[in-house]
Order: C-alpha cells, then sequence, then structure tokens
C-alpha cells in the first residue's frame, strides 16, 4: 500500500517482535547494562522511569528478569493495555498529569527525579537524557537496517518522541552513507519541526501537541541529535487514528499509534520527502497496535 503511494520500495521495520515487543527493548537493556556497569545500581536497588508505556514496559520485563523492583511514572494518556501489562510485570505505577519535561512540577520527569533522589538505592534511567537511548540505536537498530537493505536505503522515516530511535538510527546511517535522508514524525503542535527550522524553542506555554502516545514533546530532549534529521513532518491525532483504521483494512495489521502517524505522514507529505522511483524508504513501526485497542480500533 504504502510502495504504491510512494510509487517507490517502502519497508517497514517491525520492533513489535522484540521480546518487550516495541523498539524500546533495546535503549532499556543498554541503560540498564550501563548502570549496573557503572555501579549506579546495585543489587537491591530500584529502577525509576518516566515513560508514555513502552520504554517503562521494557524495563519493567528487565528488570523482573533480573530481580529488581521498579516504579514507572506514566502521564494521564497512557494506554489502559500499557498500564495492565506494567503491572503484570510488578510494576509501580505512579500517574501524573503530563509528561512536559523536567521543569515542569506535574510532569513525569520532574516526579521520577525527585523519587530517585528521595529513595536510597534507586536509579533513574532517565530516557529523555541518558545518551546510552541513542547509543542502543547506533549499535543495533541502523546496522540491522544497514544490512537488511543490502546498503541500498536512502530514506528512514521514525517518529520523535525521546529522540533516541532516530538521532542513533539515523547516525549509523549516515555514517554508511551521508546521503541517506531522515525523516522525523511528531503531532501537530510538538517542538522538533520548529527548532529544526530554526534552531530556537517557542515558550512551552505557547505548546500543546496533540495527543498522540510516544511522540512529540515541549521540550529537547537531551537524547535528540538535531544534526541527523532532515526534515520533521507534523500529523494531528485524528489523522494518524483515520491511517490506522486505514491500515488495519488495507494491511490486516494493527499499528501502534506512533506508528500510525508515520502511515499518516507518509500519506499527507510523501511528495515533499523526496522519494524517487529507484528509492529504499524504510519506515519504523515501534510497538503493536494490540496495545492501543481502546484508543484506534474502537
Amino acid at each position: 500500500m504504502l510502495s504504491e503511494i510512494c510509487k517507490s520500495a517502502v519497508y517497514i521495520k517491525e520492533e513489535f517482535h522484540n521480546p518487550g515487543m516495541s523498539s524500546k527493548d533495546r535503549a532499556a537493556l543498554y541503560m540498564i547494562q550501563e548502570a549496573l556497569r557503572t555501579g549506579q545500581l546495585k543489587a537491591g536497588g530500584r529502577l525509576v522511569e518516566a515513560s508514555s508505556g513502552n520504554t517503562g514496559l521494557s524495563i519493567a520485563m528487565l528488570a523482573k528478569e533480573m530481580g529488581f523492583p521498579t516504579t514507572i511514572f506514566i502521564s494521564e494518556n497512557c494506554s489502559e493495555e500499557k498500564r495492565n501489562v506494567l503491572l503484570y510485570y510488578g510494576a509501580e505505577l505512579v500517574v501524573c498529569a503530563n509528561s512536559n519535561g523536567p521543569e515542569d512540577p506535574n510532569s513525569t520527569q520532574y516526579a521520577a527525579a525527585r523519587f530517585a533522589l528521595a529513595n536510597e538505592g534507586c536509579y533513574f534511567t532517565n530516557q529523555y537524557f541518558n545518551p546510552v537511548n541513542m547509543t542502543a540505536h547506533f549499535e543495533t537498530t541502523g546496522p540491522e537496517i544497514w544490512t537488511q537493505t543490502e546498503g541500498r536505503i536512502t530514506h528512514f522515516i521514525a517518529g520523535i518522541g525521546t529522540g533516541g530511535t532516530i538521532s542513533g538510527t539515523g547516525s549509523y546511517l549516515k555514517s554508511r552513507n551521508p546521503n541517506v535522508k531522515v525523516i522525523g514524525i511528531e503531532p501537530l503542535n510538538s517542538i522538533f519541526k520548529d527548532y529544526l527550522g530554526n534552531g530556537k524553542l517557542a515558550p512551552e506555554n505557547e505548546l500543546q501537541p496533540d495527543s498522540i502516545e510516544g511522540i512529540g514533546r515541549t521540550f529537547l530532549p537531551g537524547a535528540f541529535d538535531p544534526t541527523v534529521v532532515d526534515q520533521v513532518f507534523q500529523v494531528s491525532a485524528a489523522e494518524s487514528m483515520q491511517s490506522a483504521r486505514w491500515y488495519k483494512e488495507e494491511a490486516n495489521a494493527l499499528t501502534g499509534f506512533s506508528s500510525a502517524a508515520v502511515i499518516s505522514a507518509i500519506r499527507q507529505f510523501h511528495g515533499e520527502m523526496d522519494i524517487e522511483p529507484d528509492s529504499r524508504v524504510v519506515a519504523l513501526f515501534p510497538d503493536h497496535g494490540g496495545r492501543y485497542i481502546s484508543k484506534l480500533y474502537r
């Protein structure tokens, strides 16, 4: 379907085949391993994260296997399905009003950081500002895509949340071929498009991103490298929901919310992405639509 729309080869990198069913397994494993290596996380400690759901799920899954308890700070818009899986893995959940960054007292990031500081033995993985988030994708996702496309990839398209996936993967791909075009997708009124265009951030009180779970921010994460990204396109939550249902009918497959945003962007903006008939486009789908039945498919 997407190949027909673009009149070029479009491949899907389906990250929901990972053990925790999302791309966040990669960063979660790297962040935990680094914390253990450096001694920041010790036996008897607790892992803490601020998450829209998937990173928290990956951390909780790995922590359960390793014997660490977890406290995950989620925002009110976290799907019911993700909450249930987090609880299944034994995570303690704390619900916050938003995920607007470390300076907002009502945000998941602020609450998680304060909790970790106040409780001995806690380690805050801090995916938004942890450089290992990018390293995980530079060392795994990027090489996989390069090998799977036999080095013929011309475009990489992914949603932007923490920035780690697109920055790490894009950096690796450009290290192999500087001409690979890296394209980010975010909700309306998120910060990345404007920041990429003029290097400035709008005042946070003027930003209210459309609610697409997993992507879009009102603050600039440290895990985002703007030098890697060539273009950013914005889509609405309503358009993304419509694209999820369209893809379900066309492909008989359920996509996650940020994957649906990528589909929506390709459908709307493929003409602005410099895609040629001989291009090889890879679109990253971070997780499965089964985690969004209540949001996308009811």
